[in-house]
């Protein structure tokens, strides 16, 4: 655990880290998205500290875009932007809630690796949620689209 992290998030098998130097709003809207995310086997909420697995996945997100509410293509061009302030082994965390950005990003980080460019981008993690069913919720939309791309050296 890098010097700027807190205690892990477990979603989606990962154990995840919000940096430092995100926004206390940012960091709050990131828990509140996280929590949308399924929960592998029972596993710890928000805020509960528990071993890691040395196995699972350290997730380290550095930046965050909020696409929510955008029309192709911006929630990836977005994307791109933010990719220039994470650096190898940090992650960024991408919501964004037109369905064209599923097929852009997951394309745009697929082309990352078959392209020589010192930067590769793993799609860690890349999930639906659905929340159209919820007639309590009053959330402003129906379905999101989470994207956490993961920059590593690729030599």
């Amino acid at each position: 655990m890098s010097a700027d992290s807190q205690l892990p998030i477990k979603r989606a098998s990962h154990s995840i880290y919000l940096s430092a130097s995100l926004s206390d709003p940012e960091q709050q809207e990131i828990n509140h998205l996280l929590d949308l995310l399924p929960v592998e086997n029972g596993g710890p909420d928000v805020g509960t500290e528990t071993k890691i697995d040395e196995e699972q996945p350290l997730l380290n997100i550095k930046r965050f875009v909020d696409g929510r509410g955008l029309a192709c293509p911006m929630p990836l061009l977005k994307t791109k932007v933010a990719l220039r302030d994470v650096a190898a082994g940090e992650s960024l965390y991408v919501v964004a809630t037109d369905p064209n950005s599923q097929a852009d990003i997951t394309a745009f980080c697929r082309q990352s690796q078959q392209t020589q460019t010192s930067d590769y981008l793993g799609l860690i993690v890349n999930e639906v949620t659905d929340l159209s069913g919820n007639s309590t919720s009053l959330q402003r939309f129906a379905t999101i689209y989470h994207f956490i791309i993961t920059k590593t050296d690729s030599n």
